[in-house]
């Protein structure tokens, strides 16, 4: 049931999804690295059963979003793209989610516009400064066995990948290489970590992580948790990176349950 639309945003035309009722207020979730609006799908009826109207954006350089050439790819631009989003749709205040890369821009969001956020939910987020423990070249495999290791890290017990999907996904890797490296030499620069800025968050916080996720440990959902004294952190037991499509059942009760609270 949900719409395919665009806007241009800073001249950058973005593609996003949008759902539920048109007076219900409105909640904005942010994909992570390499992902699309679509990685939402799971998730999204359980903040759609909240009550909520549901946006759903491709990130500039993300799924059917533009690509601009001349764009930075980081982590404070990817945010200002999205302020401006929500100003170019009208949505003054918004219940806000990220999940992994996208988490870290959401938290730019809450951070630079507090205002603007009614509720903050980061899944499995980066953010925090830490150095990954596993090989970023990963994340743009160029062989079937690299895509067979970033499967690992994603996610526990990975299906096997048929060879002609393998290709695909490969093909598709090869054409995204240069935004994703972008992104990861911004967000490796470390030039926007937030710990020293979760502190000073006042709106509910709802921190979800899969307890194996290899990408960003639970241990920086655990420390996210510390800075954060309003925050809940909920843990997903045996799920991953990927926890909110192959957890979402587990998931989407305490996504909609937070997202009522205080009503």
């Amino acid at each position: 049931g949900a719409q395919s639309r665009w806007v241009t945003v800073n001249g950058i035309r973005i593609h996003y999804y949008v759902v539920g009722p048109e007076d219900a207020p409105p909640a904005l979730l942010i994909h992570g690295l390499g992902g699309h609006a679509e990685d939402w799908r799971n998730l999204m009826p359980s903040v759609k059963a909240a009550g909520r109207r549901v946006y759903m954006p491709d990130l500039p350089g993300y799924g059917r979003s533009e690509w601009p050439k001349d764009f930075s790819y980081s982590i404070s631009d990817e945010a200002a793209v999205m302020v401006r989003f929500m100003d170019a749709l009208g949505l003054k205040r918004v219940d806000l989610a990220g999940w992994s890369m996208g988490g870290w821009v959401a938290q730019e969001i809450a951070i630079g516009h507090p205002d603007r956020v009614a509720k903050l939910m980061l899944f499995d987020s980066a953010g925090l400064h830490q150095k990954p423990a596993w090989d970023l070249a990963l994340f743009t495999p160029t062989t079937a066995a690299q895509l067979d290791q970033l499967d690992a890290l994603l996610m526990p017990h990975p299906p096997r990948v048929p060879g002609f999907i393998a290709t695909a996904m490969l093909k598709e890797s090869h054409e995204h290489a240069w935004v994703m490296h972008r992104a990861i030499n911004s967000m490796l620069a470390g030039t926007s970590t937030t710990d020293d800025e979760l502190p000073r968050l006042k709106m509910p916080v709802l921190l979800v992580w899969g307890s194996e996720d290899q990408i960003i440990p639970v241990a920086e959902g655990e420390q996210m948790h510390k800075l954060i004294p309003q925050s809940e952190l909920d843990v997903v037991n045996g799920c991953g990176h990927l926890a909110p499509v192959q957890c979402a059942d587990r998931i989407g009760p305490k996504v909609e349950q937070f997202l009522k609270s205080g009503q």
